[in-house]
């Protein structure tokens, strides 16, 4: 039962990181494969790099 767990909580990070990707302009599915493998590093990555919207 715990390691299903573990996959869910992984899992909905995955999603979330895909969901703060495409906010922040990037790739929505290469932020979603890079937290399948980083987790944690991925969510890191994603709220320090800047922002791509180049716009008003």
């Amino acid at each position: 039962m715990q390691h299903t767990e573990y996959f869910v909580g992984w899992g909905t990070l995955t999603l979330i990181n895909a969901g703060l990707a495409q906010a922040k302009g990037r790739s929505g599915l290469l932020w979603w494969l890079f937290s399948i493998i980083l987790g944690p590093i991925a969510t890191f990555l994603i709220v320090v790099l800047p922002a791509l919207h180049k716009g008003p």
